[in-house]
């Protein structure tokens, strides 16, 4: 599902996410990429902790707003459901979350626990 459903914007052509960050954000062309367990994992676990999560979540998570790449999940409410639901069960009950590293408003850090959840390699 992450081959075909994200693979053309994250795919090998992608910067590594550290690589991205080097480069200024209003200058940044590219997504991060995520062809290997490792490059997809830094984006669950460290350092964009949470940012799978917030990206591809239905709004059920983030009060009613969807994340922006929600719609990229399938082609209708369903096939999105489904593909999320696949997602948080190879990556375990509870560890895709919206907590980012460090608090951020109203959102707290992620615990030490959160990630310990993961039963994805």
């Amino acid at each position: 599902m992450i081959a075909t459903r994200c693979g053309t914007c994250h795919g090998a052509g992608a910067p590594e996410y550290n690589d991205g960050n080097l480069i200024p954000q209003e200058k940044r062309r590219s997504v991060p990429r995520m062809d290997s367990d490792p490059h997809f994992m830094s984006s669950v676990v460290w350092p964009a902790t949470g940012a799978m999560k917030r990206r591809l979540d239905d709004g059920k998570a983030a009060g009613g707003k969807s994340g922006n790449l929600y719609p990229y999940l399938g082609s209708s409410n369903e096939v999105r459901a489904g593909n999320l639901k696949m997602l948080n069960d190879w990556l375990g009950d509870g560890t895709c979350n919206l907590n980012h590293f460090k608090a951020r408003g109203d959102m707290p850090a992620i615990t030490k626990e959160q990630p310990e959840k993961i039963k994805a390699t």
